[in-house]
């Protein structure tokens, strides 16, 4: 176990206990304990098992056309990726999902007949990548690298009483200990290493047990949380009328702490399942979006406690010469891994989020041609469609009167007939991915509040080249967001980089393409 990351979030919880205890003004509901009493059966339905299953797994490598796969993780192919689990000691080992970056749908998860009368499930994650005569550990923890091969991989308590994991991944409401890479989601970038190469993956995981109504909420917490039957699917219920139902208040507002002098664990809801809780107006995670359209997007892997962008992309229909205007599938993983290494999680809906339209082709679009296209094909001609707020929208056409520019404050295009001449020359599908990911990046970041007016090196009309005097002056600026970087990298700045350098990063604005209007 990690000893020190574990005491830390220790800490935490216990400091907010005392803190929360003293308050009047929080909501104390649901404030339940246990003291590792022996207990007959924490489900008296079935036999509980523990199932780890796995959902999707990343290389969080950053690649550009300047230094070419500095975090490389298998020198001689894309990673050969498997999965080990270990629940409560049990070893369990997937196949090997050979030269892939990406894996997208393992179908593999690993199950254990679990002791009845012990709350808690010890379970343990690595990810491996093969390699014939030595396979090495990826980092997907939280841990800084030591060398120490404990800290790459993941060590969780998982209880049978509400479902819910802590240790180095778990969920919470309140700020302060607020796991940023999200619950069920790890992310070995977490421990700063954006430029080092270290192995760093993004792992999606859940975790479940036997469960007769298949509503999510266990036995022990539909009888003594929520007055539920444990015998009917309470799935969609919302009692208290709040837009959020029963299975989301029950996963997303529990929290755990432990207090080591006492030897006891302190389950803890903020959400209240049968009062009002005024989730119109909860945005924990500061990105945008409310409770309930966290809720209406936890389909797509929405974390009301981590950051999402939520982009629809529209594409414009194949010339009559046969000149195509779409964003490659290799930018769309550039533009995923750039903003999931900073825990943003990007979800592109190129229609697998039941959006994404086929533009009419169009030799030349103007301003006005865009905001048709917008009104016609993003809001389906209804003003109040409920994508509004929630995504932004980029389209890829084929020419515009600017090769790409925002057009209203949550939507841009790109030209692809500028990305595929000369100037930028994409001479490989590597190269060409990048360009496309990059142009795609950049006009997103004005969506998103980055102008030449807040930030002094962005759009800069005389620092595109080192004949300029501005190239020179910029050059820390390493952003995409810089001229002198567009088209080759798939990065935001950090401000790591001293005088004349600016943290895009954490300066994002994820209202203002709500706040802002241009009609």
């Amino acid at each position: 176990m990690k000893k020190n990351c574990y005491k830390l979030i220790c800490t935490f919880f216990i400091s907010i206990l005392v803190m929360s205890t003293a308050s009047a003004s929080v909501n104390q509901q649901d404030l339940l304990s246990t003291n590792n009493a022996q207990v007959d059966d924490f489900d008296e339905l079935s036999d509980i098992s523990v199932t780890v299953e796995i959902q999707k797994i990343r290389s969080l490598e950053k690649v550009d056309r300047q230094i070419p796969a500095i975090e490389k993780i298998d020198w001689f192919s894309d990673p050969d990726f498997y999965v080990k689990i270990f629940i409560n000691d049990e070893e369990f080992t997937s196949g090997i999902w050979h030269n892939t970056k990406y894996v997208y749908d393992p179908q593999w998860s690993a199950t254990l007949n679990v002791p009845d009368d012990q709350e808690f499930v010890n379970i343990k994650i690595q990810l491996w990548d093969w390699n014939i005569g030595r396979d090495r550990l990826c980092d997907i923890s939280s841990i800084y690298d030591t060398g120490v091969l404990d800290s790459l991989d993941v060590e969780l308590k998982y209880s049978i009483k509400t479902g819910h994991w802590f240790g180095d991944d778990f969920t919470g409401t309140i700020l302060s200990i607020q796991d940023l890479s999200g619950y069920g989601r790890l992310n070995g970038c977490d421990d700063g290493s954006y430029y080092q190469r270290e192995r760093d993956c993004e792992l999606w995981f859940n975790i479940y047990q036997t469960d007769p109504d298949g509503d999510g909420i266990p036995y022990w917490a539909e009888i003594n949380v929520h007055g539920t039957d444990p015998e009917i699917d309470n799935t969609g219920e919302d009692l208290d009328e709040d837009g959020c139902p029963i299975e989301w208040e029950h996963k997303w507002g529990h929290y755990m702490s432990y207090n080591w002098h006492d030897d006891k664990y302190f389950h803890r809801w903020e959400y209240s399942t049968t009062s009002y809780d005024n989730h119109s107006e909860l945005d924990p995670d500061q990105d945008g979006l409310d409770n309930i359209e966290e809720y209406e997007t936890a389909q797509w892997g929405s974390d009301p406690f981590r950051k999402d962008l939520f982009v629809e992309l529209d594409q414009m229909e194949e010339s009559p010469n046969g000149e195509k205007s779409i964003l490659p599938e290799g930018s769309k993983e550039l533009l995923r891994t750039s903003y999931d290494r900073r825990n943003i999680v990007y979800h592109l809906d190129d229609g697998c989020m039941n959006g994404s339209d086929i533009i009419p082709f169009d030799e030349m679009m103007n301003h006005d041609k865009l905001r048709d296209v917008y009104y016609d094909y993003f809001l389906h001609g209804d003003e109040n469609n409920s994508r509004r707020g929630i995504f932004h929208y980029g389209v890829v056409i084929y020419n515009a009167d600017y090769h790409g520019y925002v057009f209203l404050p949550d939507a841009y295009q790109i030209s692809s007939k500028v990305l595929e001449n000369n100037k930028t020359k994409p001479k490989t599908q590597h190269k060409r991915d990048i360009v496309f990911a990059s142009a795609y990046m950049h006009e997103c970041g004005h969506t998103l509040g980055i102008f030449n007016s807040n930030t002094p090196g962005c759009d800069d009309q005389n620092g595109k080249y080192p004949y300029e005097l501005n190239w020179w002056r910029w050059r820390p600026y390493k952003s995409v967001m810089n001229y002198g970087y567009m088209y080759k990298i798939v990065d935001y700045s950090d401000g790591s980089r001293g005088k004349n350098d600016f943290s895009d990063w954490s300066n994002l604005d994820f209202t203002f393409f709500q706040r802002v209007r241009w009609y």
